[in-house]
C-alpha cells in the first residue's frame, strides 16, 4: 500500500501524534509520501526511518498512491482535495484541529483508524463540489470546492449588491457583506454561522445564503445542485473578495460568475461506526446539558 501525507504547520504538542501516524504506517509496511512543504516542517520533530519521497501540487497522484491521509483540521482537508483533483483517490482526514466535521478521526483514534485502512474496514462518502467558471479562468485549474464559494466587501466600507441568477431568473440582488453559496457539505461551515440551514452531504443542493444582509425579511435559499447560477457584484468600491473554500482572489465587476455542480465528488474515508447524523449532534452538542 502507498500513501500521501499531507499537512500544514500545528503546535509542538501536536508532534507526538505526528510520529504516531509515521511509526503505525512504517509498522504496517506502508510506503509514505510526503507533501514537500509538509516535510519541511515535520522533519527536525519526527523521525522517518524510510527514505523520504516528496510530492507537490503538480505531482499527478493518479496511480501512484491508494490513500491520501490529512493531517490537521477541516482547513487543511480543503487544501488537500487540491492534491488529489479529479483522481478518485480516498482522503482520510486525522483530525489535530478544533471542530473537525470534515477530518473525523480523532487524534486518539490513529492507530485504529490505520488498521481500518489496512484492513478495508471502513466506508466512502462521497462528497459533492461546485465549479466556478469566469470570463478570465480566476483560479485556474482549481476552480472548485468542497465548502463553498463567498463573495465578500474586501474592506469594512460601505455594502455592495450580489446579484443572483438561477436558470437565468433573478432569484435576488442581495444588499450586504456579501453571499455565500454552499454545497451540503459547507453547509455546516460559513453558512450555518450565517444562519444558514444544514443539509444531509447526500442531498444534492446547494444553499444560498447572504451575509449580513441589509434587508432583514431576506433567508438562506435551498436549490438543487443541477441548477446553474449566475453571479454578478457591484458596490461604490471598485473591488471585491471572492473565496473558493481557503482560497482567495480579487475582482471587480466585469467579472462574470457561473456556478454549477462539479462533475466529480471526493471520496472521505469513514469509519463505520461515523455517520453525518452522529457527527453533528458531537460538534454541535445537540442533546447535551450545557447549563453545568
Amino acid at each position: 500500500m502507498k500513501v500521501a501525507v499531507f499537512g500544514r504547520m500545528f503546535t509542538d504538542d501536536r508532534f507526538s501524534y505526528m510520529q504516531l501516524l509515521i511509526d503505525k504506517l512504517q509498522n504496517e509496511g506502508v510506503s509514505i509520501l510526503i507533501s514537500a512543504e509538509f516535510y519541511e516542517f515535520i522533519k527536525t520533530g519526527v523521525v522517518i526511518t524510510q527514505p523520504v519521497i516528496t510530492f507537490n501540487k503538480q505531482t499527478n497522484l493518479s496511480g501512484m498512491v491508494d490513500y491520501l491521509i490529512s493531517v490537521g483540521g477541516d482547513g487543511t482537508m480543503l487544501d488537500a482535495i487540491t492534491y488529489v483533483g479529479n483522481s478518485g483517490i480516498p482522503v482520510m482526514g486525522i483530525n489535530l484541529g478544533r471542530m473537525g466535521f470534515l477530518s473525523g478521526i480523532h487524534r486518539d483514534n490513529i492507530a485504529g483508524a490505520i488498521d481500518a485502512l489496512m484492513q478495508r474496514n471502513y466506508r466512502i462518502d462521497k462528497r459533492s463540489l461546485l465549479c466556478l467558471e469566469t470570463n478570465n479562468n480566476l483560479f485556474g485549474d482549481y476552480n472548485y470546492a468542497l465548502n463553498e464559494l463567498t463573495i465578500n466587501k474586501k474592506d469594512t466600507g460601505s455594502m455592495i449588491l450580489v446579484s443572483v441568477y438561477v436558470n437565468n431568473v433573478l432569484l435576488n440582488a442581495y444588499w450586504g457583506d456579501g453571499v455565500i453559496i454552499a454545497t451540503p457539505t459547507g453547509s455546516t461551515a460559513y453558512s450555518l454561522s450565517c444562519n444558514g440551514p444544514i443539509l444531509s452531504p447526500d442531498s444534492e443542493n446547494f444553499v444560498i445564503t447572504p451575509i449580513a444582509t441589509h434587508n432583514l425579511t431576506v433567508r438562506p435559499v435551498v436549490i438543487p445542485d443541477k441548477s446553474e447560477l449566475k453571479v454578478r457584484v457591484e458596490g461604490r468600491k471598485s473591488q471585491f473578495l471572492v473565496g473558493l473554500d481557503s482560497r482567495y482572489e480579487t475582482i471587480d465587476a466585469t467579472t462574470e460568475m457561473i456556478v454549477r455542480k462539479e462533475n466529480f465528488q471526493i471520496n472521505l474515508v469513514q469509519c463505520l461506526n461515523d455517520n453525518f447524523f452522529t457527527t453533528i449532534r458531537q460538534k454541535l452538542m445537540w442533546g447535551r446539558d450545557i447549563r453545568i
